[in-house]
C-alpha cells in the first residue's frame, strides 16, 4: 500500500510536457523577450538618448524594475529559511516555487542594471576599480552572495528528486536524461549524504536571512544616502524589507494558483496552503502599510519646503493617481480580501496576489521617479522634457521583456524539474500515515 501511495505521488509530481496553453504561453513570452532585445539593441546603437531619461531623471523604469526584482527575490528567504527554521511543515510544497522565483528575479535584477548602463562594456570596471566606500559596491557584493546561496538552496533539496527522475529514462528523453545524470548521478540516497545535505541546507537557511536583509537594506541605502526629498529617511531599510516580503508573498500566491490549476496539484497545494499564505500576506500588508504611514506622515506633518513639492506631487499632484492606485492595490484591497476566510480561497487569493504584485511594481516606480524631478535647486533654462519623465517605447519594451524573461525561467524550470518536492512530500506523507496509525 505504501509503495502504491509513493508511486502515485511520483507520477503526480513529475514534470509535465507543455500542452497547447503552455506552448502559447511560452511563445508569447519569447515574443516579448525578442521585442525587448530589439529595443536594447537600438539603445546600444543610439545610446541612452532613446530613453526618456535626461539630466534630472537619470534613473527611470530600469531602476524601478531593479528594485522590484530585488524585492520579489526575498520570498526565497521567507519561505525557505524563516519558515523552515521555524519548523513549519505546511510550507514544504511551496519552498521550490519560492526559490525559483528568487533565483529568476535576482538574475534579472543583475541584468537590468547592465541595461541601465550607458556603456555596458565597461561593467568590469566596477570590479577592478570599485571602492568599498560606495553603496553600489555593497549592492554588488550582497546580490552576488544572495544569488549563490539561493541557487544552492534550490539545488540541494532537488538532489533526491533528481535520483527519482533518472529512473524514468524513456519518459525523459535524451537531453533531459543527460541533464539529470549530470546534475545528480552522484546522489545514492545514503544516510550519510542526507545528513550532509540537511546540515548544509540548515547552514544556508541561517546564512541567507542576514544576507536577504542586507540585500534590500543596501538597495535602500542607494537612495537614502542621497540627500534628496523623498529619499532622505532613516526608515528606508525597514520600509524596503517589509515591502519586499509582501510582494514576494504575493508572487507565491499567484504561482501557487497557476501551478495548482494547470498541473492538477490540488492534493498537494491545498486550500489550507492558500489560507495560511493569505494570512501571511495580510500580516505583511499591514506591516508595510504601517511603514508607509510612517514614511509619509512625519515629513507631511513637518512639511519642510524641500519635501513639500515631492509630497504634494504624490498626494494631490501629477503622481497622485499612480500613488493612490499603488497604495490601494498593493495593501488596502488585498487586506480587505484576505482578512476574510472566503477571501483566502484559491481564486480570491490569486486575485489578491495579482493586486499585490501590480501595485508593488508601481510603488517602486514612485520611489524612483518623483524624487529625481524635485531637486533642491530649481530647474532654470532647461528644455521642457527635462522637467518630466515618461518611459519611451524602448524602455517599456526592455522592462516588459525582462519581466517576461523572469517568467520564462520559472516556466522552463517547471517543465524540467518537479515544482513540488517529490522526496519531501513522500517523507511527510509516510510520517503523517504513521502518526495516524499510532
Amino acid at each position: 500500500m505504501e509503495n502504491l501511495a509513493k508511486q502515485k505521488i511520483i507520477e503526480d509530481l513529475l514534470p509535465q510536457k507543455f500542452g497547447k496553453q503552455g506552448t502559447i504561453w511560452v511563445i508569447g513570452l519569447l515574443v516579448l523577450c525578442s521585442i525587448g532585445f530589439y529595443a536594447y539593441c537600438r539603445q546600444l546603437y543610439y545610446g541612452l538618448a532613446v530613453t526618456g531619461m535626461r539630466d534630472y531623471a537619470s534613473w527611470g523604469i530600469y531602476i524601478s524594475n531593479f528594485v522590484f526584482f530585488v524585492a520579489i527575490s526575498l520570498v526565497g528567504s521567507l519561505i525557505t529559511a524563516v519558515l523552515r527554521l521555524s519548523d513549519v511543515h505546511w510550507s514544504t510544497p511551496l519552498t521550490r516555487i519560492a526559490e525559483i522565483i528568487a533565483v529568476s528575479a535576482i538574475t534579472f535584477a543583475s541584468l537590468i542594471i547592465i541595461v541601465d548602463m550607458g556603456r555596458p562594456e565597461r561593467f568590469y570596471n566596477l570590479f577592478l576599480y570599485g571602492r568599498l566606500q560606495s553603496p553600489i559596491i555593497w549592492d554588488v557584493i550582497v546580490i552576488s552572495t544572495y544569488f549563490i546561496i539561493s541557487l544552492l538552496l534550490l539545488y540541494f533539496p532537488l538532489l533526491p528528486d533528481l535520483k527519482i527522475m533518472i529512473g524514468f529514462k524513456e519518459r525523459n528523453g535524451k537531453w533531459l536524461q543527460k541533464l539529470y545524470v549530470f546534475l545528480g548521478s552522484f546522489w545514492k540516497n545514503t544516510p550519510a549524504q542526507f545528513k550532509i545535505t540537511d546540515k548544509a541546507i540548515n547552514i544556508l537557511a541561517i546564512t541567507i536571512i542576514p544576507v536577504a536583509f542586507s540585500i534590500h537594506t543596501v538597495t535602500s541605502w542607494l537612495f537614502a544616502t542621497t540627500y534628496r526629498p523623498g529619499w532622505d529617511s532613516t526608515n528606508f531599510g525597514a520600509y524596503f524589507i517589509s515591502g519586499a516580503f509582501l510582494v514576494g508573498s504575493g508572487g507565491v500566491l499567484i504561482a501557487m494558483y497557476v501551478f495548482r490549476t494547470h498541473y492538477k496539484l490540488e492534493k498537494y497545494i491545498t486550500d489550507m496552503h492558500f489560507d495560511r499564505m493569505g494570512k501571511v500576506v495580510v500580516l505583511l500588508a499591514l506591516l508595510y502599510l504601517y511603514f508607509n504611514v510612517n514614511e509619509f506622515l512625519v515629513p507631511a506633518f513637518k512639511m519642510k519646503k524641500s519635501e513639500e513639492h515631492h509630497l504634494l506631487g504624490l498626494f494631490t499632484g501629477e503622481y497622485a493617481p499612480i500613488f493612490w492606485f499603488a497604495i490601494s492595490t498593493a495593501m488596502i484591497i488585498p487586506i480587505l480580501i484576505l482578512i476574510f476566510k472566503k477571501g483566502r480561497k484559491p481564486k480570491a487569493a490569486f486575485v489578491a496576489g495579482i493586486l499585490v504584485v501590480v501595485g508593488s511594481w508601481f510603488k517602486r516606480y514612485l520611489i524612483v521617479t518623483p524624487t529625481l524631478l524635485h531637486p533642491f535647486l530649481p530647474m532654470y533654462d532647461v528644455p521642457a522634457s527635462y522637467k518630466h519623465y515618461f518611459p519611451t517605447w524602448e524602455e517599456w519594451a526592455i522592462a516588459i521583456g525582462s519581466l517576461a524573461g523572469a517568467l520564462l525561467v520559472i516556466t522552463f524550470f517547471a517543465r524540467i524539474f518537479p515544482i513540488v518536492p517529490i522526496h519531501e512530500t513522500i517523507i511527510e506523507t509516510e510520517s503523517n500515515e504513521n502518526e495516524t496509525h499510532l
